[in-house]
């Protein structure tokens, strides 16, 4: 799973038939201290997120393991909101976070 933040959502009206019905939101990953990173990724929301929430995505296989996900053409899924981060700054500054 990845860390990230939404930060805008993709518009496809022409789409595989198995996806009607789905939003694609663009998440850019972020580190524990919930600063940007380079990496993003467009994953579709199980959990209706907005932009600016921090959440979880699964990819690759586990993308396919939520109930609007099963059996579809999808390799990353946002499937939790992150409410809050408990994190031990003495180990997040030996990962040179």
């Amino acid at each position: 799973m990845i860390l990230g933040k939404v930060i805008g959502t993709v518009w496809a009206t022409r789409k595989d038939e198995q996806t009607v019905g789905m939003t694609f939101q663009i998440v850019r990953e972020v580190g524990l201290d919930l600063e940007d990173k380079a990496n993003f990724v467009v994953a579709v929301d199980s959990v209706g997120a907005g932009v600016g929430e921090v959440v979880l995505v699964a990819q690759g296989s586990s993308g396919r393991q939520t109930e609007l996900t099963k059996g579809k053409p999808v390799d990353a899924v946002i499937m939790a909101i992150v409410d809050r981060l408990d994190v031990d700054e003495d180990a997040v500054a030996s990962l040179g976070e």
